[in-house]
């Protein structure tokens, strides 16, 4: 018995249940570039179309005339849904035989 509290029972039931992970479209997906060169640090921000981050990169490069950097480290970010599955059965219950 703990002091101040019930009874701990010396048992413990445990159920394992399969989960899976899922790409889902419902948050989309976001792209993002940032300059790989020494002590620059510049990025696109986040965009929802790809060709805007790449294009943010040319103009960072150079298509601009601006800095001639040509490194360049890109993200993409998508959206997961973890789904509960059927539960497994447990060193207690029957399993059933084929």
């Amino acid at each position: 018995m703990r002091p101040g509290g019930p009874p701990v029972s010396p048992r413990a039931v445990y159920r394992h249940v399969a989960h899976t992970i899922r790409r889902t479209p419902e948050g989309g997906i976001t792209y993002e570039t940032f300059c790989a060169a020494a002590d620059c640090g510049a990025e696109s921000g986040p965009h929802s179309e790809q060709g805007a981050a790449q294009d943010w990169a040319l103009r960072h490069t150079g298509r601009t005339g601006r800095t001639g950097h040509d490194l360049f480290r890109r993200v993409f970010t998508d959206h997961a849904k973890v789904t509960r599955g059927e539960q497994w059965p447990t060193a207690t219950a029957p399993v059933p035989l084929p």
